[in-house]
């Protein structure tokens, strides 16, 4: 059995020697063209990195901070700490492959990629707010929204924890960074960022955050000039300018993120 490491490109977390000497040590090789499996090592912005460029199955690998600003790592299956023991484990089987279908996201019907947690339309730094128009279809669906405010999160159950649940921490006791809230296996969430303004047709609500059934297609426009950008498409900090004309599909993606489960045995290995 063969892994694949995955780190930070910048400045990893640990030393890739030191990783792949604890890799070596369970008993598994490293290798970078013919692996079983893809260990990452990071936080969630990692995760979700990988998660949405690698075909192979993935264990996720927590570094503990005591930093208030350090990632939650909440996707995580083990920490660095508890790598061997869970390598061993991946050894004789006791686990399982929990597979997440991808959002893929097109600009005026060009694809700029899949993602794996989420993808947020959002103002730039040439932009006080953005006006944005919502719209969503699908079976028994039907939602049109106009919103004033930073943007809009579409998310994934992998990416509860991320961006979309700023408005449990905001409510929470002191901001509690382990509130996050539920999006079921087939189930997108949609959550405005700090909207000043939303308006949805046909109805008096004002709604912040909401879920709606997988297999929806949501496009996002906006209805007047800004600087606008998506983001979660792409490494770069600058995310794909949008302009007033454009519009941003997401929808259900081809490719699945393969994650591997600690603990319990079952298909798909």
């Amino acid at each position: 059995m063969k892994a694949k490491i995955l780190l930070d490109g910048g400045t990893p977390k640990v030393p890739p020697v030191e990783l792949k000497r604890v890799i070596q040590s369970a008993g598994i090789g490293v290798s970078e063209d013919k692996a079983d499996f893809g260990i990452v090592v990071g936080g969630d912005g990692r995760f979700s990195r990988y998660g949405r460029t690698e075909s192979i199955p993935l264990l996720f690998v927590g570094v503990r901070s005591k930093a208030p600003t350090g990632s939650r790592a909440y996707l995580a299956q083990t920490t660095f700490n508890e790598l061997r023991v869970a390598l061993k484990q991946i050894r004789k089987g006791v686990y399982s492959i929990d597979e997440h279908p991808r959002l893929a996201v097109l600009k005026n019907g060009r694809a700029l990629g899949e993602v794996f947690t989420d993808v947020y339309l959002q103002r730039g730094g040439d932009s006080a707010c953005i006006r944005y128009h919502v719209r969503i279809t699908g079976k028994g669906v039907r939602i049109d929204e106009d919103a004033i405010g930073d943007g809009v999160v579409i998310s994934t159950r992998a990416g509860s924890t991320g961006y979309y649940s700023y408005p449990d921490r905001i409510r929470g006791e002191w901001m509690d960074p382990t509130a996050f809230a539920k999006i079921g296996k087939n189930e997108i969430g949609v959550c405005h960022v700090n909207p000043t303004y939303t308006q949805r047709s046909g109805l008096s609500q004002h709604p912040l955050r909401y879920k709606v059934p997988w297999g929806c297609t949501i496009k996002l426009s906006l209805f007047r000039k800004a600087d606008a950008r998506v983001y979660g498409t792409t490494d770069g900090r600058a995310g794909v300018k949008i302009a007033l004309k454009d519009e941003i599909t997401i929808r259900r993606g081809k490719q699945a993120t393969k994650i591997i489960v600690l603990g319990r045995t079952g298909e798909g290995h």
